[in-house]
């Protein structure tokens, strides 16, 4: 069974002052970017969590949304202003019947297919991904783990589940667009539309 991926694009994006889902990096934007690297990963099928009011963010147009087995599938989180908790109890819930999922949000410019693969190779335990001394997402979580994801709460997300979790590097991890200076500052660096 294909592993699914839980794409976190519920946010407000108050800093960045504008949907950070919308902003443009090397031709695409951050969301476009994120689905082609999780399809490049052979992540099956991508739910796409949004906030009520953003169901018609377009997502890529040359896709085959095929009517029975759609690549990405969008699911509206109703609580955003809970926190990040609430994205990915409803993510983890529209994948209930994966094996696993890998959760990763669209801000991640540094994130490649390569990175998400080896986040669940043969893995059948949590592996987040270490950048700046921390560890977080992009993560892999087995199905095993989906009810303790499902009990989460607040804006915390799944810190704590990932504190004890093995890690895999992921360099330029650290860099996530927040603000006009972190766009700023992926355009410098991934502004070919093929950047990895």
């Amino acid at each position: 069974m294909p592993i699914a991926a839980v794409l976190l694009a519920a946010g407000a994006s108050t800093r960045l002052g504008s949907p950070k889902q919308m902003a443009r990096l090397g031709g695409q934007t951050l969301l476009e970017r994120a689905v082609r690297t999780a399809l490049e990963a052979g992540l099956r099928p991508i739910y796409l969590v949004v906030a009520a009011g953003q169901e018609e963010t377009p997502c890529l147009p040359d896709l085959v949304q095929h009517p029975e087995a759609p690549t990405v599938v969008t699911v509206v989180n109703p609580d955003t202003a809970e926190g990040m908790a609430s994205s990915l109890r409803a993510g983890i819930t529209a994948a209930r019947e994966a094996a696993g999922v890998i959760v990763l949000a669209c801000d991640q410019p540094a994130v490649t297919a390569e990175h998400l693969r080896e986040l669940a190779e043969g893995a059948d335990e949590i592996v987040a991904s270490a950048y700046a001394g921390r560890k977080g997402v992009p993560a892999y979580f087995p199905s095993s783990a989906f009810a303790e994801l499902l009990k989460l709460r607040g804006d915390s997300g799944a810190r704590e589940l990932l504190q004890a979790a093995r890690a895999v590097k992921l360099p330029g991890g650290e860099l996530d667009v927040d603000t006009v200076e972190d766009l700023e500052r992926a355009i410098q660096i991934y502004s070919h539309p093929l950047s990895k």
